[in-house]
């Protein structure tokens, strides 16, 4: 008997619209009940695929959740460094950049805080967390882009007031106390620290 395999195109997109359709179903359940009521056999459901297929793509419940955190973080980067591109005012672009980050994160506020404490004691080998690794550091490039242009902070100090602007604005969202804070609270909090740290 001759297996014949289906042509590398096709089975990339099918590998493409599975890994589409676990996405919005992840998004879609934790958006309603939030990632710890959710089970991966209810996402694998919601997804029409097996439960075993769901493991290809994210072996764990908090993978689940960075794929779907860093499919929003890429849109809202996208969108902060456009806005701050229209923006002559270094603190104004930094925040233009942070703004739609932070307000991707608090969507939903536990996901968003399990999010990064996935972020930052996941396993940096597995795919999703690589992937949430690397946009801090694109994050931290366009806040670094926006700090270059002024004169008065060369590459070297833009890019290390951008790790720390980040730092503030990572603290921001996972804080305790922050909880129960709105998106324009936890912004003017981090607009007050960053502030200071700009040169004026």
């Amino acid at each position: 008997m001759t297996v014949t395999t289906p042509p590398v195109g096709r089975r990339e997109r099918n590998k493409q619209e599975k890994l589409q359709r676990i996405t919005a179903a992840a998004r879609e359940l934790f958006a309603e009940h939030g990632v710890d009521e959710v089970t991966t056999q209810q996402v694998a459901e919601k997804a029409d695929i097996g439960t075993g297929t769901l493991f290809l793509y994210a072996k764990t419940k908090g993978e689940l959740l960075l794929l779907v955190q860093n499919s929003s973080y890429v849109d809202a980067l996208q969108e902060g460094r456009a806005a701050a591109e229209r923006l002559p005012d270094a603190l104004d672009a930094v925040m233009a950049i942070i703004r739609p980050v932070v307000e991707c994160n608090r969507i939903q506020v536990d996901n968003g805080r399990t999010y990064l404490r996935e972020l930052v004691f996941g396993d940096p080998e597995e795919p999703h967390h690589r992937d949430a690794l690397a946009l801090t550091v694109q994050t931290e490039e366009a806040i670094a882009d926006v700090l270059g242009r002024d004169d008065r902070i060369d590459a070297r100090d833009a890019a290390t007031l951008a790790h720390v602007v980040s730092a503030i604005m990572f603290v921001g969202m996972a804080s305790p106390v922050n909880v129960a804070r709105t998106v324009d609270d936890i912004l003017q909090e981090v607009r007050d620290q960053v502030r200071v740290l700009l040169p004026r």
